[in-house]
């Protein structure tokens, strides 16, 4: 094995046994210049040390100088191999720590699976691979393969314990098999379906502290064959991965249950507040006109999509009839924000909520926040509910033709609404939405 592949273990023996080495040669040079020189300099040894023969000085300084020579050649040769082992070893630790930490930050599950699935392929050097993730009954179902025949392994079903995947499934024990022909838990019907040829292969388990939710599948090493190395670190790296699979499977649960929620509060807006009928959609999708313009990220965009649906949430708790009472309409940001902001997958669209009736000027409520001291998501939507309320036939107020909203919008950029937002989405709406 190269020092490159050494595992953790393996690393640390072959650095002890050069270091046992080095301190081996270290003595036997010692104690050979301490019999030279008690023999050649101190007369009275000669009884002890009088097999050596009688030589002049010069040769003995001469032995003196190669032993030192020796010594220090040999001292630098194991010291660069204990050197070289340690960087080698060093930049792969430091390599599954960049790794884990990048996995550990993925929050979304098919973005997650495809990472797993290139980095352990590029740690071993594999033609193909494929995760398999254990379904209610406990059958293996292919959910991303790489190599040939995508399309055709994608979705199948492996039945529970088959093939060397169901066997590592089952024990939650890493495998590697250097034969696969030689190896009676090989189930050879996956090749036979796509036209593939599995030589060797590396199974690993995905496990969490209570279960096995998974395997990761490596086909045929491109060099040599897998070794403890492969299994200790893609083994590393798959308890890791399966930890984040669990945790991206449980935020996408809460983000199923998140926009269901939302649906039904805007089912309520809509039923108790007709005046304000698709309102609140119509807002989210003129607020994401800028947020394209100005290329938002996606985790962001989404934030200011939900705050966008919700941003009228207040409304719920004013009856109906002081809904446009202006004393009560300028509470609905803060009572939108005191129901939002103590739910968990709420909380971090609150503020926005709150601060959405702002005015660039420093004159808007309920804060009287000035330029960007505003929350940009509660800038644009701002304007994105300013231009619905003007343009809809929903609206509780007079509607008015496009290029009527547009000038508007124009015309209070600078004073109410941020002159930049106002550009870019002027530059870019193209009709009203219905």
């Amino acid at each position: 094995m190269s020092e490159a592949g050494l595992t953790g273990k393996a690393a640390i023996a072959s650095i002890k046994a050069r270091l046992r080495l080095l301190r081996a040669l270290t003595t036997f040079i010692m104690i050979t210049l301490i019999a030279i020189i008690i023999r050649y300099l101190y007369a009275p040894a000669n009884d002890v040390f009088g097999f050596l023969p009688d030589v002049s000085v010069a040769v003995i300084l001469l032995i003196i100088a190669m032993l030192v020579v020796i010594g220090f050649y040999l001292s630098g040769v194991l010291t660069k191999q204990i050197v070289s082992i340690i960087d080698q070893h060093s930049k792969r630790l430091n390599d599954m720590l960049n790794i884990t930490k990048e996995i550990r930050e993925e929050i979304y599950g098919d973005i997650l699976l495809e990472k797993i699935m290139d980095y352990s392929l590029s740690i071993t050097k594999s033609e193909a691979g494929s995760i398999l993730l254990l379904d209610d009954d406990q059958n293996l179902v292919f959910k991303l393969v790489r190599g040939s025949k995508v399309d055709e392994l994608t979705g199948r079903v492996v039945p529970k314990g088959k093939g060397i995947g169901g066997w590592v499934a089952e024990h939650g024990t890493p495998l590697f098999v250097e034969d696969v022909s030689k190896d009676e838990r090989f189930d050879p019907t996956m090749d036979e379906i796509i036209g593939y040829k599995t030589r060797s292969i590396l199974c690993v388990p995905l496990r969490t502290k209570s279960n096995t939710i998974g395997v990761v599948e490596l086909l045929n090493k491109k060099e040599g064959f897998y070794t403890d190395s492969d299994v200790e670190l893609v083994g590393y790296f798959a308890d890791h991965a399966a930890i984040s699979l669990e945790r991206a499977r449980f935020y996408e649960d809460q983000r199923n249950y998140e926009i269901h929620l939302t649906d039904i509060l805007l089912d309520t807006i809509d039923r108790f507040i007709p005046e304000k009928l698709g309102h609140s959609k119509r807002v989210a999708k003129y607020a994401n006109i800028i947020a394209k313009a100005m290329d938002m990220p996606e985790e962001r965009k989404r934030r200011l999509y939900f705050a966008s649906l919700l941003h009228d949430i207040g409304f719920l708790k004013i009856a109906p009839t002081e809904s446009f009472m202006k004393e009560r309409f300028m509470v609905h940001p803060n009572v939108g924000y005191e129901m939002l902001n103590p739910i968990s997958f709420y909380k971090d669209i609150a503020p926005y909520i709150l601060h959405h009736h702002e005015r660039y000027d420093g004159y808007g409520y309920p804060d009287k926040l000035k330029g960007d001291d505003i929350p940009l998501e509660s800038r644009i939507i701002a304007i994105a509910e300013a231009f619905d309320s003007m343009v809809s036939k929903f609206s509780y107020r007079v509607a008015v033709n496009f290029e009527v909203a547009v000038e508007e919008l124009k015309r209070n950029a600078g004073s109410q609404f941020d002159p930049e937002l106002v550009k870019l989405f002027v530059e870019n709406v193209q009709e009203p939405i219905e």
